[in-house]
């Protein structure tokens, strides 16, 4: 009997492209697309729940869980820690379930040498002007932390070769729809649809 794991989905991007708003959308869209929610040491900004934002530990409490092994991947950014949770991830393709990660690039290298099959999806802003003015407008960091962020752009895209996908974030509506089209095409390739069909083929063959 052949078993249908789920597909792992990697979205990277540099603060401000709107990959929060556009990561809403698409788990609102996509039933089977489960989202990883992360470990981190950083402290919950206001409408953040524990839980859903984010699995909120103390530093000792993550460091703890890096050194026995628990994360996937894990990194330090702006003096905080990520991480994602190892079992969860195993766990949750092995019922079938797509995930959906949302981590930067650090992470994502970690990720594709366990998981080389994962997709890889790089949001771009359409400018650097856009990029900095949606920075200032969400009103959560000062302009040391805004101007540290828009230091680090540069390095991030970078990276951005090593994707599968890049959409370029300037209308949401339009980049949700690239995004949904990239996520679909990944369940029509062969070897999807050879499981997913497997008692319509043979009867067919």
């Amino acid at each position: 009997m052949t078993v249908k794991t789920g597909l792992l989905f990697i979205i990277s991007a540099p603060s401000g492209t709107g990959k929060t708003s556009l990561v809403r959308e698409i788990l609102a869209m996509e039933p089977n697309l489960k989202l990883s929610v992360s470990h981190t040491s950083r402290p919950p900004r206001s409408q953040e729940v524990d839980g859903r934002d984010y699995h909120f530990v103390s530093e000792e409490t993550f460091k703890q869980m890096l050194m026995q092994g628990e994360f996937l991947e894990s990194a330090e950014v702006y003096g905080n820690f990520y991480g994602t949770s190892q079992r969860w991830i195993n766990e949750t393709m092995a019922a079938g379930h797509n995930i959906l990660l949302e981590i930067d690039c650090q992470g994502a290298e970690q990720v594709r040498r366990v998981f080389p099959q994962a997709i890889g999806i790089f949001i771009l802003p359409p400018s650097a002007e856009t990029l900095a003015e949606r920075l200032n407008k969400r009103g959560q960091d000062d302009s040391v932390v805004i101007e540290r962020r828009l230091a680090a752009v540069r390095e991030e895209v970078r990276h951005v070769c090593e994707f599968d996908y890049v959409i370029i974030n300037q209308q949401l509506k339009d980049a949700i729809n690239d995004l949904s089209c990239i996520i679909r095409s990944q369940h029509l390739k062969k070897d999807c649809q050879l499981i997913k069909h497997d008692k319509l083929i043979k009867q067919l063959g």
